[in-house]
C-alpha cells in the first residue's frame, strides 16, 4: 500500500510517523503484542487478515475475528515505544487497546503457560510520569477486563486476575542482576515485596498503556501468558497462543457488549446485561 509520507508535521493530523498508518488502516480495536513476530501467532485465530504496515518496531495488520473488525500492532519493548503506539493508533481511529503478552508471575501457584489478566498497574516505568501525576491510578477499563475473563473461561485456559507491575528494565528493573552479577539498590527485595502485597506479574508496558488510555478517555486491558515463576524459578515459553486467542475471543465480545449497550440505551455493560 502506496502512502501520502508529505504529511503535516501535527501529529494529530493524517499519516502517523512511526507506526506509518492512517485513518482506514485499523479497527476500532487493536491487539498490542511486543514483538513484531507475534503476529504471526495471532493472525492465525482470525478469518482473514492483511498486513498493512511495517516499520521499526511496528508490525501492524488488520481482519476479522468471527465477523468482527480487529487489528494488531507490535510495540516493541517497554513503555516509551508502546505510547506511541497507542498515540498514533488513537489518531487514526482505535479506541481499544489490549496488550497481548508474556511476563513472570509472582505468586507461587501460579504456573507457567497460565494467563494473567491485569486489572491495574503498578507505576514503576518512567513513560506514564510524563503524561500524569505518580498518584493517579493505572486502572484497566472494567469492560476490556470482563471481557477477558469470559475469554478465557469459554476457551477453558487458567487465568489469574489482579496487579501487575512495569518496569522499565528486564535485568535490574525486575529484580534480576545486572552485568558482571550488579545489583540495584533494592533490587534483591523487589520480589518478595511484590508478592507480599499481592502482585500477580512483571512485563514492561501494561502499566502506561492503561494509564495514558485513561487520560485519553479511551478502553485498554492486558493479557500475558506466564513464561517464568520469579519465585519457584521454573521458566518455559509457554501460553502464547492462549493469550493471543483470548485476546481475539475478547474483542469479539466487546462488540458485543457494545452492541448489547446501544439496543439498551445504557453508557456501561453491567452483569445484568446478557452476552448470548
Amino acid at each position: 500500500m502506496v502512502k501520502d509520507t508529505d504529511a503535516s508535521e501535527d501529529p494529530n493530523q493524517g499519516f502517523q510517523y512511526h507506526v506509518e498508518l492512517e485513518e482506514g488502516d485499523v479497527a476500532n480495536a487493536v491487539l498490542l503484542p511486543g514483538n513484531p513476530e507475534r503476529l504471526d501467532k495471532i493472525t492465525p485465530f482470525w478469518d482473514d487478515h492483511e498486513e498493512v504496515a511495517y516499520h521499526r518496531e511496528y508490525r501492524t495488520a488488520t481482519g476479522t475475528y468471527e465477523g468482527t473488525p480487529i487489528s494488531v500492532t507490535s510495540t516493541g519493548i517497554g513503555s516509551p515505544s508502546a505510547a506511541i503506539a497507542l498515540e498514533e493508533l488513537a489518531r487514526v481511529g482505535a479506541d481499544t487497546f489490549i496488550r497481548v503478552g508474556s511476563c513472570g508471575a509472582l505468586q507461587p501457584e501460579m504456573d507457567v503457560g497460565d494467563l494473567v489478566i491485569t486489572s491495574g498497574g503498578v507505576r514503576q516505568e518512567g513513560t506514564s510520569k510524563e503524561y500524569v501525576r505518580e498518584e493517579y491510578p493505572a486502572v484497566a477499563d472494567k469492560e476490556v477486563v470482563s471481557a477477558l475473563v469470559a475469554a478465557a473461561e469459554r476457551l477453558g485456559h487458567d487465568y489469574h486476575v489482579g496487579l501487575t507491575m512495569s518496569a522499565d528494565s528486564f535485568y535490574t528493573g525486575q529484580g534480576r542482576p545486572g552485568f558482571e552479577g550488579f545489583r540495584a539498590l533494592g533490587s534483591e527485595d523487589l520480589v518478595k515485596e511484590l508478592q507480599d502485597a499481592n502482585v500477580k506479574n512483571i512485563e514492561m508496558e501494561a502499566s502506561a498503556l492503561l494509564t495514558i488510555a485513561n487520560v485519553y478517555g479511551l478502553r485498554a486491558g492486558a493479557v500475558c501468558s506466564v513464561y517464568a515463576n520469579r519465585v519457584t524459578g521454573e521458566f518455559r515459553t509457554e501460553g502464547e497462543t492462549k493469550s493471543a486467542e483470548t485476546a481475539s475471543l475478547a474483542v469479539k465480545l466487546l462488540a458485543k457488549m457494545d452492541a448489547v449497550k446501544e439496543e439498551a440505551g445504557v453508557d456501561h455493560w453491567h452483569a445484568g446485561l446478557s452476552l448470548e
